[in-house]
């Protein structure tokens, strides 16, 4: 039994994602209004990282993200750093997961009724577009010189460093198009990677990838890779997701992980969040529920939600009172 399914098999059938990341290490103080976004914190504010993990694994996540979703090597040497603190940066990203992970379950292990499960660690890792940080993580659109092989080239150095950390898991995130797909299946093969792989997509419509592609196309490719024991979506508005579920049953048999933003639209005008006018009178964890009954395995949050949106989909997915 792979880590994964055993994980979900402790959690009762369904095991919970953590939720935003940037968003708490914001709501914490940090400005994280930067190229590298998110992942300026490991240079800046590594304890803050570990606090926010720490957050999330006290709300009762069952898989804690490392923060290297934008911190890429080529992001890291923009900035001034040599080759060698670009990889240990990455490196870092998995290390303050892991300690995070362990302190908490030791400190839960001292306790007479443990609630929590041994959380598994994710390593990060965003799509091609997320570190040109021009949008076209959000349209799939890399331009006509980007080719299967410059997408592999970009990511090989950044799997092998973070594959070596540690970790239980690689997270593939916010994957925008098939072409991308193919790339990292290819990658993961070729690489020998033998730390277990998901990839997720990001959708703006519910029926395609943010490039318009469908899923059945690069759920085709995954199916037929070893390497990767789940799919699924994140970063989609929440109305989406079950219709996603639905879709992906169909078309593979593998574990499937959604985890979608609050529904808040980023209004870039105006420079502010825009309320969730998608999820109705349902709040999120209640969707999540229905996400469960649908069949997903893994569910959480990604941009705009909390610990405390996670607490609540913990709880509903795990039956518990009062956690």
């Amino acid at each position: 039994m792979g880590a994964v399914e055993e994980l979900v098999a402790r959690a009762g059938g369904c095991a919970v994602i953590d939720g935003g990341f940037a968003t708490q290490l914001e709501a914490l103080g940090a400005d994280i209004n930067d190229p590298l976004w998110s992942a300026a914190c490991l240079i800046a504010r590594p304890l803050l990282v570990k606090e926010v993990h720490l957050q999330y694994l006290e709300a009762g996540a069952d898989v804690i993200i490392s923060s290297s979703y934008q911190a890429t090597i080529p992001g890291f040497l923009a900035r001034g750093m040599s080759l060698d603190e670009a990889e240990d940066l990455l490196r870092t990203s998995v290390k303050l997961a892991l300690e995070a992970r362990d302190e908490f379950w030791k400190s839960t292990l001292r306790k007479s009724k443990p609630i929590y499960n041994r959380a598994l660690v994710a390593a990060s890792i965003g799509s091609y577009g997320a570190y040109l940080a021009d949008g076209s993580e959000y349209s799939g659109s890399y331009g006509a010189d980007i080719t299967v092989k410059k997408l592999k080239d970009f990511h090989r150095r950044r799997l092998q460093v973070l594959a070596g950390a540690g970790p239980d898991l690689i997270a593939f995130e916010a994957i925008p198009n098939k072409m991308e797909a193919q790339a990292l299946v290819e990658l993961l093969d070729e690489e020998s990677i033998q730390v277990p792989s998901w990839i997720c997509f990001s959708s703006v419509d519910g029926k395609h990838l943010c490039s318009g592609e469908s899923f059945a196309g690069c759920l085709q490719i995954l199916n037929a890779s070893e390497k990767v024991a789940v799919v699924g979506v994140n970063c989609t508005p929440p109305q989406f997701i079950e219709g996603i579920i639905g879709e992906f049953r169909k078309q593979t048999k593998k574990a499937i992980a959604v985890y979608p933003n609050s529904g808040e639209v980023w209004d870039g005008r105006a420079k502010r969040w825009l309320p969730a006018e998608c999820l109705g009178h349902k709040s999120f964890d209640a969707l999540a529920k229905r996400w469960q009954e649908a069949g997903a395995s893994l569910i959480g949050g990604c941009c705009r939600t909390t610990p405390s949106t996670i607490r609540a989909v913990s709880k509903i997915l795990k039956g518990r009172a009062g956690h």
